[in-house]
């Protein structure tokens, strides 16, 4: 491995043109001094609509005088669109000449500038969206073929669109003062990929405001070739890589996974956008135009910590290394979407080095937040374990991209791909790839063939101007096929679109809608795969000697899904975000903590992407990515932080986890509890409202966490305590803290968490929670709702005043009053008579009752 060097920030605070220049033309956002906005600019030529109508008209009048017996003047033929220098050479070629006309304005105007042209309008009106600067803008103006340039605000749409979905725009980040301002001063730390410094959701200079790296930040930028001088600034204030351990084993590809902090991934460049990209970057992806991308926090410093790599992931060691030298930077948050592959072994498993060094991070006064992992929807599949983590499941938002393909037996399937649909209400013949093959090709058999992977093998005279169908099987999962090359080969076969139809063996796993730039789709479910070739098969008619296929009967249209669809049953659980309860060890018996603390938005979410990202296949080189997971849903929570923290500088990590928990919703956008998927099959089919196993405390509110009202503190100390509680947990504790263990009987059930989870209800149970009110004085009133089969017998105080800043504690008497071993639930509320509610869920594994 080369030599690195190593600048500082404050020599690194601003960002090369050339550097911005490449960002642009991978189809980012422009970035400079004067800030960027979309600008619709209107043309003086006439749009084609208008030209046509002129057209007829000039033509009746032609015909009108000449049945009136007038004869001379200009005939059709040599109209002004006849005229050559002035006109293209025929009629139908007029919306084409307008947009050479677009594009030779701006090339001309803007000479050697970046800008990024969005949509391109001939019909109605002749003009186009650009993203430009106001100076830009004002020279367009100037331009005699121009006939107005104006500010589109209703670009402002679908995007990134969970800000909107959270209710930041009008809530959280109007109380940090706007977009503008949301998070600035706090600096989120990412342990993930990398990040690509060129993307321009981490430019620093989209607007001329004071912006200064903050003081308590004393991270550094590593110098690479591949990350080279000035790739971080005011925005992105620190960039480093780890790696020691990979290499050290052998499996580290220096040509592949990059000694640098550059993401050769896309998913650390993704996450990094989530929670603090920056405020109205262009989502242009396969050349549609999906809204604009904002972070949670958007004002937010970005630190990056890369220790994951394509090839291998990572390990321990590295992960740790990571860990340390953010929190010697001193970031605010450490968000992590990362999780081990095993549960870890040994006496609990919270004694491993990634959540022992979190802890100290804790210590440090560090946020610490983790994705709960991918490996739901089964009971106790979660993969971040500690109490002083802040583990964050995924649920879906209320924005969906969906198509359908619509078939002759006036059957309609519903798919996923963000795709243009076929012409208007036309049906369109169906062939199967392995039915269209040329004279002695291939064996039909061959998956490749069946997956539209190699086009010359297909015979472009059966197959054009027809829908070709393709099968979608787990090679596509594995990345040994690719959507990209099916559509190549549609093209090259002259298709007009193209279907999958699902493998059953890909069932279980969630397909993102998948940028395609002609129409087509993806079937996700393999029952509507086997409708869709049922449909196909019984409409092929064969010859009735040879039984080859004499024709194509199946016929069938798609409709685009390049507008979103917005649904009032968000948010539910994903069926692949890791559920509670969070057992300590390999048994129930000592699961009293509740994982996860919350579900966020994790469910197909718009992220910035590398530029050399291979994560995701069907989005390599382009610079947004539509994924999904539980790594999508904790930088979610990340940003949200960094909005607490801005607000309150002075609270505790344990302290913003309560302001995050309390504050939850625990309804959809109609006001029904919110629903869980229990299948990785048809997930839709097999919902039923969530437990606090399947979404903790509920689904993260971002406004309402600024002002909880009270707020429940849990120290390090505490933690401690709760460790030493282990059986035989003295020396390992010893090992990793250097603490000796007093003598300690708490504990998970006893940690002043912002939850009650008993994992086993033995008669009587005394519960004891401390609150401290941030808010002004106050009175409260206690409520609670008891697990089935469980009583609370007293809560004291059930009334109680606290002034600003003070404690209180609040102590619950809980008894069994059956036998069960299923989990129950209930709730206890806070309720402040100047409207704050602060609520908590209480959960029992196993309810023991003791005969007397």
């Amino acid at each position: 491995m080369g030599a690195v060097w190593r600048e500082q920030r404050w020599a690194v605070a601003w960002l090369s043109v050339a550097v911005l220049g490449a960002a642009l033309v991978g189809g980012g956002a422009c970035a400079n001094e004067e800030g960027t906005a979309v600008y619709i600019v209107t043309m003086k030529q006439t749009p084609v609509f208008h030209k046509r109508l002129d057209l007829e008209r000039f033509a009746s009048s032609r015909v009108a005088a000449a049945a009136a017996g007038g004869g001379g003047g200009d005939t059709p033929s040599t109209s002004i669109l006849r005229k050559p220098r002035n006109s293209p050479v025929q009629p139908m070629n007029y919306g084409s000449y307008l947009g050479r006309l677009q594009n030779s304005l701006l090339k001309r105007t803007l000479r050697g500038e970046h800008y990024i042209k969005l949509y391109s309008y001939r019909y109605l009106i002749n003009g186009f969206a650009v993203v430009i600067t106001p100076r830009q803008a004002e020279k367009l103006s100037m331009r005699k073929e121009v006939a107005n340039v104006m500010l589109d605000f209703s670009v402002r749409t679908a995007t990134t669109h969970t800000p909107e979905f959270l209710g930041l725009p009008n809530g959280a980040w109007v109380q940090e003062g706007g977009p503008q301002c949301a998070g600035q001063g706090v600096v989120v730390g990412l342990i993930d990929t990398g990040i690509d410094p060129t993307h321009p959701s981490f430019a620093d200079d989209l607007t001329t405001d004071n912006y200064p790296v903050p003081a308590h930040y004393s991270g550094i930028c590593e110098v690479t070739n591949d990350f080279p001088s000035g790739s971080c600034n005011r925005k992105l204030v620190g960039a480093r890589h780890f790696a020691a351990s990979a290499i050290t084993r052998g499996v580290f590809n220096a040509s592949h996974d990059h000694a640098s902090p550059s993401d050769s991934d896309g998913h650390g460049t993704h996450t990094a956008s989530i929670a603090a990209g920056n405020h109205g970057i262009p989502v242009v992806v396969a050349g549609h135009h999906f809204g604009d991308a904002s972070g949670m926090a958007p004002r937010a410093h970005i630190a990056v910590y890369k220790a994951l790599y394509k090839s291998f992931g990572g390990f321990a060691a590295d992960v740790v290394a990571a860990i340390d030298q953010a929190a010697e930077d001193n970031v605010d948050i450490i968000s992590l979407s990362i999780t081990p592959n095993r549960r870890p072994p040994g006496l609990a498993t919270f004694f491993n080095p990634i959540d022992m060094a979190l802890l100290s991070a804790v210590k440090a006064g560090i946020f610490v937040v983790q994705a709960a992992g991918n490996t739901g929807p089964s009971t106790k599949s979660m993969s971040s374990y500690s109490p002083w983590i802040f583990t964050v499941g995924a649920s879906a938002h209320d924005r969906e991209y969906t198509n359908y393909v619509s078939l002759g037996n006036n059957v309609t399937i519903t798919g996923v791909g963000l795709a243009p649909g076929t012409d208007s209400d036309s049906m369109y013949t169906l062939i199967a790839a392995p039915h269209a093959l040329k004279d002695n090709a291939a064996s039909p058999t061959e998956m490749s063939l069946g997956e539209c992977q190699d086009s010359s093998h297909l015979d472009e005279e059966l197959i054009r101007g027809k829908i070709l169908v393709c099968s979608y099987s787990i090679r596509f999962v594995l990345g040994l096929s690719s959507v990209k090359q099916a559509l190549d080969t549609a093209k090259n076969v002259s298709a007009v679109g193209i279907i999958f139809y699902l493998d059953p063996f890909v069932n279980g796993f969630q397909l993102n809608p998948t940028p395609m730039n002609m129409p087509g789709l993806i079937i996700p479910s393999s029952d509507d795969s086997k409708v869709f070739l049922n449909y196909y098969n019984e409409s092929l008619v064969r010859d009735e000697t040879s039984n080859k296929i004499a024709s194509f009967g199946a016929v069938a249209k798609i409709l685009g899904g390049l507008k979103p669809n917005y649904g009032f049953s968000a948010p539910k659980v994903m069926f692949y975000s890791a559920r509670g309860p969070d057992p300590e060890d390999n048994s129930l018996a000592n699961a009293d903590i509740l994982k996860p603390n919350l579900i966020a938005p994790g469910s197909s979410i718009w992220g910035a992407w590398s530029s050399l990202g291979l994560d995701s296949a069907e989005f390599a080189g382009e610079s947004f990515a539509m994924i999904s997971g539980t790594s999508m849903a904790a930088p979610h929570v990340a940003g949200l932080a960094a909005l607490i923290k801005q607000k309150f500088p002075y609270f505790s990590p344990a302290a913003i986890g309560s302001a995050l928990s309390t504050t939850t919703t625990l309804s959809d956008r109609q006001g029904n509890p919110i629903m869980a998927q229990r299948t990785y099959s048809n997930p839709n089919s097999t919902q039923s409202p969530a437990t606090p196993f399947d979404m903790g405390n509920g689904f993260v509110n971002g406004t309402a966490a600024l002002d909880p009202g009270l707020i429940f503190d849990c120290s390090y100390d505490d933690f401690l305590s709760f460790l030493c509680g282990i059986n035989g947990s003295a020396p390992v504790v010893m090992n990793y803290t250097g603490n000796n263990c007093g003598a300690s009987t708490m504990t998970g059930a006893d940690l002043n968490l912002p939850s009650i989870t008993i994992a086993v209800l033995n008669d009587t149970r005394r519960i004891t929670r401390t609150v401290v009110n941030v808010a002004s004085d106050e009175t409260y009133t206690v409520s609670y709702s008891a697990p089935y089969g469980a009583a609370v017998v007293s809560a004291s105080p059930i009334r109680f005043f606290i002034p600003s800043g003070q404690r209180q504690q609040v102590t619950f008497v809980v008894n069994a009053t059956m036998n069960s071993t299923s989990a129950s639930f209930g709730n206890v509320g806070f309720y402040g008579d100047k409207g704050h509610r602060v609520m908590i869920p209480f959960s029992v594994l196993s309810k023991v009752v003791y005969s007397s």
